[in-house]
């Protein structure tokens, strides 16, 4: 006796965007204080850093940190700003692609790694060392003072499973 098997098509892929998920708590209305404070420090952060290596420390943190919201804006903010796509999407592989960034940048991409992700407890003498060579001392304050800042937004965002997509700059 011979059976056959009759085959069926595979399901259809679907072409449809994955679910969007909500955000999981809306800390802004919560607590306004609080938020209009980060803010403020946002603000004071930002002060006297040059634009260009201040969007390539919130994006390489925000890469590190895994925060989808802060990903989006920044980029976004970035490229409304005259920051190339080239080096945006170099700057994950950042160590590999040196000749993108200059080496101040260089100093400011290993710092913002070192700072954000303390697994070892500590900023590595080296790297701190490496970024004062590039930055007088006021300006490596404010360098860490962006990475401190884009660090406590990047935990807000995943924390709170803030949504990606939907941000458009102010000078787009």
């Amino acid at each position: 006796m011979t059976t056959t098997t009759q085959r069926t098509a595979p399901p259809a892929e679907s072409t449809a965007p994955a679910h969007e998920h909500a955000p999981r708590l809306a800390l802004a209305e919560l607590l306004p204080d609080f938020y209009r404070a980060m803010v403020r420090l946002e603000t004071a952060a930002a002060k006297d850093v040059d634009p260009t290596l201040y969007h390539l420390i919130k994006i390489r943190a925000s890469q590190v940190n895994r925060c989808a919201f802060c990903l989006d804006m920044h980029t976004k903010d970035a490229l409304a700003e005259g920051e190339t796509v080239e080096r945006i999407v170099q700057l994950s592989a950042w160590q590999e692609s040196r000749h993108f960034y200059t080496e101040r940048e260089l100093a400011a991409l290993a710092l913002t790694e070192s700072v954000t992700v303390l697994t070892d407890g500590f900023v590595p003498d080296e790297v701190y060392t490496r970024a004062a060579e590039h930055f007088d001392e006021t300006e490596l304050a404010r360098v860490i003072a962006a990475i401190t800042t884009i660090n406590a937004w990047n935990r807000i965002g995943v924390t709170t499973r803030l949504t990606p997509g939907h941000y458009t700059p102010r000078s787009a």
